[in-house]
């Protein structure tokens, strides 16, 4: 071969005499072959690939930029200097004998290569980004291998005259162009008309990314903080529909296979069944009977894909399917670790080397230079590797994710009834946030599986090599740490679990603090509430403490290992046999492997314990995905004869094999039939029989389900806007007059689940969607349950009845309400899920059966409403109504939820003032938006935030904690100087023997400094973690007492969650992460200035390069942390919109699917996950920006350290170079480090700025002041009103305008007047929970606002309208400070009519009351709250419709003995029913905050005015009327 090459080339090919001399060079033929054809060819291997867009493309080019004339003038002229070597050659060779072929291949190679990077270049045209990635790397090849021929002319011409000065010149020439080529492909060349596609796309990795494509945006970040706007758009082949669209089709047919073994696996153990009654012979009738038992446990829970602990399901099919999707990825990345992992054992074979080239006085300086320089490339390719794999790993994660979410989206649309009722909404979200998001992070880690055990495997082989069998030593402490670690991570993980159920009960409790926070205020119950958060507070502090205490055991552990590993290692090797001597090149390259290993040893159990989650999360997402989806081949949409829908021998149950809650439900003449909420719902869904349709469907369920978005989207839902019909919908759905109240009209936003609708406002609109559908089958499943008895009307008269809206269309409504029953076609009546009687009012009434005698029961209350409706029903278009269980009858329509209780005004008047709002620009009103956006801190982290933190710790704490970390890196310092004092005994002793008593020393100190070490650790991480608690106790007791002082209107204008947030997320991150990032801040804080430290005590002059270097480092943290942070806020914001959509679906299921717009909320939730996708995708991206400049900075300081102590070379000791280098090696990461912990610090201490910005929030009035009332204060209970004016907000409009009047002593007062007239807010004013904007109220004589709010509060009761319970024993319910004896809350409970209910259950006044008290009955709930009002006994009485919810028997109840017990306390009552109020002494009317007429009853009822027309309204005509 060599002598082939030599004939080639005219000269010698190799001879290794030239590198053993001081003036070392490679030969010429070396240099004309090999180091020409490595690049060439590199670029003919993966250039053709290039020029594939060319062929394929149909786009036409883009247009020409100066860049890629520049690029394309230099190439020609590269081309040209090659044509030019060739004529010269030929001609020389025409002239003389001919020369050598290499004269002649070389340039032909050049020219045929210029042609091709002229075609890439025009090629990349085709593509959006056009820089070529290829060619890149190309140039950097070429100019590397180029160097050495460039040093090895320039030397010779520097010694003897240029023999051939035309070939010499022309190298230079083409190594310029070169050159310049090379700087040129680092600049992004775009196209004008692509620029505005890629200002939208990201473009991942190749040549720009690395100079110029996140710059711009991490520029942009600099200067101003990013908003989503200016985050890049996701490429197609990034975006969710295309990933879940390759994600589906694998899964498919994955589901498929697992299906069929599935099915396999149920037939062999059927077999095996059979086989083991064959086996013990029983007979055949027994065995029969065995299977039936076994089999029946399992029959009921429907036939596959069921959960249950023995519920087989299909598996095994997700892993697989995950693999075949992104198999591209993984290979990739595979091959990039691969690169890194071998690359990692270069560098300590390399220090090995320059340790001993230090050490050798002999060795030629060439050798040091090119040492330096290696380990300056080793580092830059090592970086490059780690960051493209980290990339790919990253993009591996948000895809599974992606495609993940979608799919468990998409299955939640589609699955079926009893796949559906395995999971709660809760279970499904914590699918898609946790279950997915392991994936997610697994994904980054997967390759540590074999990448771990082979970096260990490489390691020992390795240090085998350097050590021998003391190696084991060290390796044995490292295996004993492991245990020692395991037990403590256990221990911690107890500790864990005990605190999450403090943490949960303490969250529970919040939140029921939140929900109730009114309550409390109304009964100042605030106090007791405090005590009990704080007692559970103290318990989770003292568990948090136990387990930092156990974490800095852990870290202790942790900072001794690599010491005590070293120590073990070369103690053994020393004291194993004397000649063992311990020099510079075995201790360092030693330890640099110790510190290889350490990464894989501390990853290992991590991974594992991460796969053994993922393998939890695996089971949970293939049970949900692989169960069965919605059978719907039941119900046929053919038309048919003389019907709308028909059912045939239909029997309904809410899952297979489940009990039949409609039985033979056959019945389809006329127009139309149906029965009962699940007849409904067989409509909507899953419910198994054979059902025929013809046409669209629009479905109301009886809860109504509101979307998170405005009022006009929500009845919109999907549709097109037509703006009469929408006008209309309007109008007939009695939504105007709500429009008026709302502050932006049908542009207001309406908060999750319709927070800020009442009950009958949610259920219009629900209604208007289903109007505005325009479908040809309404299904209506009690509408007007949740309205007043005149809105029902209105709208039975507007939409569904025989002149409404809806009069050509079949309608199918269930309800329990008498009063329309003469108006329909046809009733279908059902008892006990089965058809009783169906027929027209009149045909069921002369039949007198269950029917009519149910109206003679219960018609009585109705009849006068009805009775003047009943003549002449018009034309009869199929309504068919059916009425559900009688039982359920009694609960006739009231408005629930209070919601518009008022007949409604003229509406001519209204229509035109709100057309003309509508008219006008729509600017934002105020009080539009409810909830204000939560305000995204942006910019920099104020430095007060920091100091308020450590203030809050201790700022005595916080210096010796620093102290500690300081003692500790001195003592590190100190090991290793010492180490490499000991390592220069080697040449010290040369050929003499080591003296015993100097390696005692040696070893004894060693091990001294290191335990010191790690004594100095101990002491600052146990402090901190006092510190710690200390500031996480004093930060929760201040937001705690605070949140719970601030007044009213807070807790109107900020969502719940949004406080739930400060005391869930914010204080964990100040319990449990602010203290970690504050303690890796500091000790990476401090490794890097030990680190630099050492290097400059080695070589001096390294001071001088460490100042550029620290400033080039600044500058890229704060680049970077400034759009790293802003980038994390905004992953964040954008995260929680995909769970609350999915949520939100979920609850609106069987609407959705009605519908038929599955598809739409696919799409949705496809928008919201790529939005988040692409501010996690720019965060990925920014990090490798980062991550590659500063591991740049790192291989800098590994290159001037080496080149350094080359240049020191004959003052330096090969202990101090080792010490030096091995320290650089190490800093790479610390670096990397320090910026993560530092914008992670940054990241977390928002969490206090977020803290204390809720406990600046301005409180409302002291609860005690020095101004006392008197004792037993209000004695007679007289009100006074004077000119008392209120609003509820400083920028809103007076509710109350100037209200004076007088109310005596034990008066019995009704209030009454629309919706908005300001009933509530008057009862809000006697409690201060508004405070007066003008005006004075006075109880007894006394202002109440010269009193502390509790002194108020507490002397005053009230039975509020929604009766709120709190999780907690009933005792503690009824009297939370325990101020009565048990006989006196007996007593109370017996006038409550609850004493006999109380008695019979368990636990009697310690029974446990659950979460917004779900165990009892809403009757049974307002029933305690009337017991607390007993029990207070104060003289003032407020009753907020009271009876608004509850039945009428307990409403009766209620008002006996408010009518007895109350006789000597001034009563108010707001009534929305007047029914209540007609026993009044005096009724107070109010319109739009005024009092318009204050009198007694019978007056008011005999003068026309507004009280009258709602008396007439409610069919009141006197007071006699009113029996309840």
């Amino acid at each position: 071969m060599s002598a082939a090459l030599d004939e080639f080339c005219g000269s010698v090919f190799w001879n290794a005499s030239y590198l053993n001399r001081s003036d070392a060079d490679l030969p010429v033929c070396f240099q004309q072959t090999v180091l020409v054809w490595i690049p060439l060819v590199f670029l003919w291997i993966l250039g053709p690939w290039q020029i594939l867009p060319m062929c394929k493309s149909r786009d036409k080019k883009s247009s020409v930029t100066k860049l890629y004339i520049i690029k394309q003038v230099l190439t020609t002229l590269l081309m040209l200097t090659a044509v030019a070597e060739l004529v010269l050659t030929v001609v020389e060779g025409a002239e003389q004998d001919p020369l050598p072929a290499v004269q002649y291949t070389n340039p032909s190679l050049y020219i045929a290569t210029w042609l091709l990077v002229l075609l890439i270049h025009d090629a990349r045209r085709f593509c959006l980004r056009r820089d070529s990635g290829i060619l890149f790397c190309f140039w950097t090849l070429s100019l590397l291998c180029g160097v050495l021929t460039f040093q090895s002319l320039l030397r010779r011409a520097l010694q003897v005259p240029i023999s051939d000065v035309p070939r010499f010149v022309l190298f230079f020439i083409s190594y310029g162009l070169q050159l310049l080529l090379f700087l040129v492909s680092g600049f992004s060349d775009i196209a004008p008309e692509t620029k505005e596609i890629k200002k939208k796309v990201r473009v991942p990795r190749g040549s720009g990314l690395w100079i110029s494509l996140p710059h711009s945006m991490v520029f942009k970040g600099y200067r101003k903080p990013l908003e989503i706007e200016d985050v890049w758009e996701l490429k197609a082949k990034d975006k969710t529909q295309s990933i879940y669209a390759v994600f589906e089709k694998n899964m498919k047919t994955a589901v498929r296979k697992a299906q069929a073994e599935l099915e396999k696996r149920k037939r062999k153990k059927r077999r095996r069944e059979g086989d083991l009654d064959h086996v013990n012979n029983i007979s055949k009738a027994q065995s029969q009977d065995i299977l039936v038992l076994e089999k029946q446990p399992k029959k009921k829970k429907g036939d596959k894909g069921d959960s249950g602990s023995q519920k087989d399901y299909p598996r095994g099919w997700l892993i697989k399917t995950l693999c075949k999707t992104f198999w591209q990825n993984l290979l990739l990345s595979v091959l990039f670790k691969v690169v890194h992992d071998v690359i990692v054992f270069v560098s300590p074979q390399l220090l090995k080397l320059l340790i001993a080239f230090v050490s050798d006085e002999e060795s030629f300086t060439w050798q040091g230079y090119m040492y330096a320089i290696l380990l300056f490339l080793s580092a830059l390719i090592q970086s490059l590797c780690l960051q493209q794999y980290f990339s790919l790993c990253f993009q591996l994660g948000i895809q599974v994710r992606a495609s993940l979410i979608a799919a468990i989206y998409k299955k939640s649309l589609t699955m079926s009834g009893a796949t559906r009722k395995e999971s709660t909404v809760g279970e499904t979200v914590n699918l898609m946030s946790a279950d997915a998001q392991r994936f997610m992070d697994m994904a980054n880690f997967v390759h540590q599986l074999w990448s771990s055990p082979l970096q260990i495997i490489l390691s020992i082989v390795f240090l085998w090599g350097e050590l021998g069998p003391s190696v084991l030593a060290g390796l044995a402490v490292m295996v004993l740490l492991i245990p020692i670690n395991a037990f403590l991570v256990a221990k911690s993980k107890t500790i864990q679990v005990r605190n999450m159920k403090n943490k949960d009960e303490r969250m529970k409790i919040m939140s029921e603090i939140l929900n109730g926070i009114k309550i409390l205020k109304l009964f100042a119950w605030e106090p007791s509430f405090e005590k009990r958060v704080n007692e559970i507070r103290a318990r989770e502090l003292k568990n948090l403490l136990n387990f930092s205490y156990l974490q800095s055991v852990s870290v202790f552990v942790f900072t001794c290992a690599p010491f005590l590993v070293s120590l073990a290692s070369f103690a053994v090797y020393v004291l194993v046999d004397e000649n063992n001597i311990l020099d510079a090149e075995k201790a360092f390259t030693a330890i640099s492997l110790f510190n290889v290993l350490r990464f894989p040893m501390a990853m290992l159990p991590m991974v594992l314990s991460s796969l053994v989650q993922t393998n939890v999360s695996t089971v949970r997402l293939e049970r949900y995905l692989g169960g069965e989806d919605l059978d719907t081949s039941a119900i046929h949409h053919s038309p048919i004869e003389g019907s709308a829908v028909r059912f045939s021998e239909a029997t309904f149950a809410w899952e297979q094999d489940g009990d039949a809650a409609i039985r033979d439900g056959a019945c389809g003449q006329g127009h139309a039939a149906g029965g009962g909420c699940a007849q409904a719902d067989a409509l909507m869904r899953q419910l198994f029989l054979s059902l025929s349709f013809q046409g669209s469907l629009a479905y109301v369920p009886q809860q109504a389900w509101i979307q998170n978005a405005t009022l006009k989207d929500n009845i919109l839902f999907g549709s097109e806007l037509d703006e009469t019909r929408y006008q209309q919908v309007i109008k007939a759905c009695a939504l105007l007059p709500d429009l008026e109240l709302l502050p932006a009209g049908d542009q207001t936003e309406i908060g999750e689940k319709g927070i800020n609708l009442s009950g009958g406002q949610k259920q219009r609109v629900s209604l208007a969607r289903a109007v505005y559908s325009n479908a040809d089958i309404y299904v209506l499943d009690d509408p007007l349950s949740a309205v007043d008895a005149h809105v029902g009307k209105y709208l039975f008269k507007h939409v569904l009845g025989p002149k409404g809206l809806l009069k050509n269309k079949t309608r199918i409504l269930v309800t329990h309400s008498i009063s329309f029953l003469p108006q329909v076609d046809n009733i279908v009546v059902m008892v006990a899920g089965a058809v009783t009687e169906q027929g027209s009012y009149g045909t069921l009434l002369a039949n007198r059966g269950a029917f009519a005698q149910f109206l003679n029961l219960y018609g009585r209350q109705e009849k006068d409403a009805s009775e003047k409706n009943t003549t002449g029903t018009g034309n009869k278009m199929g309504l068919c109504v059916c009425l559900g269980d009688m039982k359920n009858l009694a609960l006739s329509g009231s408005d629930a939820n209070g919601g518009s209780h008022e007949p409604y005004p003229a509406y001519g008047n209204l229509t035109n003032s709100w057309k003309k709002a509508q008219k006008e620009p729509l600017k934002n009103v105020k009080g539009q938006k409810l909830i204000e956006k939560e305000a995204v801190e942006t910019g920099k982290v104020k430095f007060s935030m920091y100091l308020r933190y450590l203030r809050a710790v201790g700022l005595w704490y916080s210096f010796w904690v620093a102290m500690g970390y300081v003692g500790q890196y001195v003592a590190f310092v100190g090991t290793n100087l010492w180490l490499s004092a000991w390592t220069d005994d080697a040449q010290r002793y040369l050929n003499e023997t080591y003296p015993l008593e100097q390696r005692d020393l040696r070893i004894g100190v060693f091990g001294a400094l290191g335990v010191s070490q790690a004594l100095f650790l101990l002491f600052a991480t146990i402090l901190s973690a006092y510190g710690a608690t200390r500031a996480s106790r004093v930060m929760h007791q201040q937001l705690l007492s605070n949140i719970l002082r601030v007044p009213m209107s807070f807790y109107d204008t900020t969502p719940t969650g949004r406080i739930v947030n400060r005391f869930a997320k914010d204080i964990f991150t100040i319990d449990e992460t602010i203290p970690m990032s504050f303690r890796s801040w500091l000790s990476c804080l401090m490794g890097i200035i030990s680190t630099l430290l050492m290097i400059t005590l080695a070589t001096p002059f390294f001071a001088l390069i460490i100042i550029p270097l620290g400033i080039f480092y600044y500058f890229v943290l704060r680049f970077y942390v400034s759009t790293s942070r802003q980038l994390r806020r905004l992953d964040s914001v954008t995260r929680s919109p995909i769970y609350s959509h999915f949520g939100e679906t979920v609850s609106g299921l069987s609407v959705i699917r009605a519908y038929g717009h599955q598809a739409r909320f696919l799409k949705q939730n496809e928008i919201t996950m790529d939005i988040n996708q692409k501010s996690v995708y720019s965060w990925i991206i920014s990090n490798r920006w980062l991550a590659i400049r500063l591991e740049f900075v790192g291989s800098l300081v590994v290159f001037f350290s080496a080149l350094l102590a080359v240049i020191s070379k004959g003052t330096l000791e090969g202990g101090i170079v080792g010490l030096s280098v091995s320290s650089a090696l190490n800093v790479t990461q610390t670096l990397n480090w320090l910026v993560r912990t530092s914008s992670e610090l940054e990241t977390n201490i928002v969490a206090v700025e977020r803290v204390h910005e809720y406990t600046k929030v301005k409180n409302e009035a002291p609860w005690v002041t020095e101004k006392r009332p008197p004792r037993g204060w209000p004695s007679k209970g007289e009100i006074r009103f004077v000119d008392y004016k209120v609003r509820y907000r400083p920028e809103l409009e007076l509710v109350l305008q100037g209200i004076t009047c007088n109310i005596g002593s034990t008066e019995k007062v009704g209030v009454v007047g629309r919706t908005g007239a300001g009933k509530s807010s008057l009862t809000n004013c006697l409690f201060r929970v508004l405070e007066a904007a003008g005006g004075m109220i006075l109880i007894d004589e006394v202002d109440i606002t010269t009193i502390g709010l509790h002194d108020l509060r507490r002397n005053l009761t009230i039975i509020p309208q929604d009766p709120v319970l709190f999780t907690g024993t009933l005792r503690m319910n009824l009297d939370p400070f325990d101020q009565y004896t048990d006989e006196e809350v007996w007593k109370a409970l017996e006038l409550a009519h609850l004493k006999t209910f109380v008695q019979d259950l368990p636990g009697r006044l310690l029974y446990v009351v659950s979460e917004g008290g779900e165990n009892l009955s809403v009757g049974q709930r307002q029933l305690v709250c009337l017991a607390r009002a007993l029990l207070r006994k104060a003289k003032i009485l407020i009753l907020d419709e009271a009876t608004a919810a509850v039945d009428l028997e307990t409403d009766h109840l209620i008002q006996t003995t408010i009518r007895s017990e109350f006789a000597d306390c001034t009563v108010l009552t707001i009534a929305h029913r007047l029914h209540t109020i007609m026993d009044s002494d005096r009724v107070m009317v109010l319109q739009a905050g005024r009092i318009v007429e204050f009198d007694s009853p019978e007056e008011l009822l005999r003068k026309p005015g507004v009280f009258s027309m709602m008396a007439k309204d409610a069919g009141i005509t006197n007071t006699e009327t009113t029996t309840l």
